[in-house]
């Protein structure tokens, strides 16, 4: 057990860096590590998990300590949600204290936003392709999916409606 606490603790430190965007951001990096490498939960199980923690209040990065939870019990949910938000938090401490608050550091921080944008962006993007995929086992699901995608990009339809929609799918057992 104290290996698989290493592991775990080890890489959410390193995906808590990576997670420009927060941790949804790093959702398909959490899924190789958590379902392909080490197996400790299948992709339908990962998607539930992720599922469970958007349903919930609170912030985005509770889904870690599900994942902690799922993969070794309290002790992983512990140790991943350390694990996530110290890291990021300790350089994000000492980022502004060195970089944002210093003289000229305007510049500096246009250049850092307007890089990150896009990278933030795809890693959100590759995040929802994967959540999406876990649960394609029917081709209702693909065209429930690409609908909803399609219908929020291009109108002002309020997502709770869609969500309701895929809720209602759920239940009849359409999907």
């Amino acid at each position: 057990m104290t290996d698989r606490l290493g592991i775990l603790a080890l890489d959410f430190a390193m995906l808590s860096l990576l997670s420009v965007g927060g941790a949804s951001a790093v959702l398909p990096e959490m899924h190789r590590s958590l379902v392909e490498v080490h197996g400790w939960m299948s992709s339908r199980e990962f998607a539930e998990l992720y599922s469970l923690a958007q349903a919930s209040p609170g912030p985005n990065v509770l889904v870690v300590s599900l994942f902690g939870w799922q993969a070794a019990g309290i002790a992983g949910a512990i140790v991943t949600t350390l694990a996530m938000v110290v890291p990021s938090s300790v350089l994000t401490f000492y980022a502004d204290r060195m970089l944002w608050r210093a003289a000229g550091a305007g510049v500096w921080r246009e250049i850092i936003d307007n890089g990150l944008a896009p990278i933030t962006v795809g890693l959100i993007a590759a995040s929802g392709v994967l959540v999406a995929s876990a649960n394609m086992s029917h081709v209702f699901s693909l065209v429930l999916t690409a609908a909803c995608a399609l219908i929020s990009w291009r109108t002002k339809f309020h997502p709770l409606w869609l969500i309701a929609i895929g809720a209602i799918a759920g239940i009849a057992g359409i999907v």
